[in-house]
């Protein structure tokens, strides 16, 4: 078969996109839904001092605004529980009904039986099997929690942890190991024990009464491999709601490139309902970077939609000027700034396409198959900015106003195509 005689799109190449989700029981969690079929959530978790209700109150808030959709908060002490339903007050009057999770650890079947207003103010407790106790208390301790789950009606996140195993099932599991004629390595054994810990965990949930539909899995640990090769073992066994994150990721481009790398393989194969990206801020470093991460993520591979993404060249010797590097980063800038208005008054405006190009080799072609582009000009070139819309030269643009000038197009274009959508539905 020549090349002219080839079909239009080989076979190979027809499959675009991630794999169907794999579906699993959904999960209530507060207003949010997780699993069964609707769009993966985004969590985050705060870093301040949950006894100090006003202060955690105000990262909640910030990171549910940066589109965090389910937030956790630590409650390791008398003063955080007693600090919860305040917090949960102080997020109603800001008018956020973000569903706040407590992480419990070690002592939290005293926490939540000592203070009923904190495991009531909770939408989720989160439960780590490797610390809930040790010895004979571990299932007692264990049991405790799930019991005041069902009663205040909250779902729980078993979440097992690479740090944090049960000594005596990983321990049972090496020994077995060793007695096999070809034992696997210590790594795999220790993946095994991690699977079979939140599996265990969940049985013996739905043992002491807990719906299937009240409980979320995750199986965190910090290498990417293992990562994938747990979360994809935990996926064949069960149908459990799963939470993914790569816990301790790092710093910086190392924990996002980390993250991204592990549960975009995940995700493509239809594994997870939830994630976090749990990076390491910077000291004084903004905590909601986090979650535009996992927006940025989803987006990126198709599976959900948060906020316009502005398209822009990464630059060459054809663009020695920062004139195009300056207008991409205002625009995006402006675009996230204006979003929450945006949101209430033109349904679908997430979806727009803005390009931001820096000279005439693939600025006028990128720039049309965006909603709106602009292809500006290069190191030598004549100094204008043709601007396309829908695909379409609109008009050319110059001179000092030509950010707000472009800006404004946008905003222009927004009420237009979006206005008219809302007009709409509301007819």
């Amino acid at each position: 078969m020549t090349a002219e005689t080839a079909p239009i799109v080989a076979p190979e190449l027809e499959a675009a996109g991630p794999q169907e989700r794999r579906l699993t029981v959904p999960v209530r969690v507060g207003s949010v839904v997780v699993g069964g079929g609707a769009p993966v959530v985004v969590q985050s978790m705060t870093n301040t001092d949950t006894a100090d209700a006003e202060a955690t109150a105000r990262q909640v808030a910030a990171l549910a605004r940066a589109g965090s959709e389910i937030v956790r908060i630590t409650v390791d002490r008398d003063e955080s529980a007693r600090a919860v339903p305040e917090i949960r007050e102080r997020l109603a009057r800001m008018g956020l009904d973000t569903p706040l999770v407590g992480d419990f650890h070690y002592n939290g079947h005293l926490l939540l039986a000592n203070f009923p207003d904190c495991a009531e103010a909770l939408a989720k407790y989160r439960i780590n099997p490797g610390n809930v106790g040790f010895g004979n208390k571990r299932d007692r301790h264990f049991a405790t929690i799930v019991e005041i789950a069902i009663k205040h009606d909250k779902p729980v996140r078993i979440g097992a942890n690479w740090g944090s195993l049960d000594d005596d099932l990983l321990t049972r599991l090496m020994d077995e190991n060793a007695k096999l004629a070809r034992p696997a390595d210590a790594r795999a054994v220790t993946r095994e024990a991690l699977v079979r810990s939140a599996l265990l965990s969940a049985a013996l949930a739905e043992e002491i009464g807990m719906k299937r539909e009240k409980i979320i899995l995750s199986a965190k640990v910090s290498a990417v491999q293992d990562l994938i090769t747990v979360y994809a073992e935990l996926a064949r066994r069960a149908d459990y709601a799963l939470h993914l994150g790569l816990t301790e990721a790092g710093m910086g481009s190392k924990g996002i490139v980390a993250s991204t790398a592990a549960m975009g393989v995940l995700l493509q194969q239809g594994i997870g309902d939830t994630i976090r990206v749990s990076l390491t801020p910077e000291p004084g470093g903004d905590r909601t970077r986090e979650v535009t991460v996992a927006q940025e993520m989803l987006q990126t591979m198709g599976l959900r939609t948060f906020v316009p993404l502005v398209a822009a060249c990464p630059g060459c010797g054809r663009t020695t000027s920062t004139t195009f590097q300056e207008l991409a980063f205002e625009v995006q800038d402006y675009i996230r700034t204006s979003m929450p208005e945006w949101k209430k008054h033109y349904p679908g405006v997430e979806t727009l396409n803005v390009a931001v190009m820096g000279c005439i080799v693939n600025g006028p072609g990128e720039s049309k198959h965006a909603d709106i582009g602009i292809s500006l000009p290069g190191t030598g070139e004549f100094p204008t900015a043709p601007v396309y819309i829908d695909g379409k030269k609109a008009m050319t643009l110059r001179g000092p106003t030509l950010r707000e000038d472009f800006k404004k197009i946008v905003d222009d274009y927004v009420q237009r195509r979006f206005g008219v959508t809302r007009a709409g539905a509301a007819e």
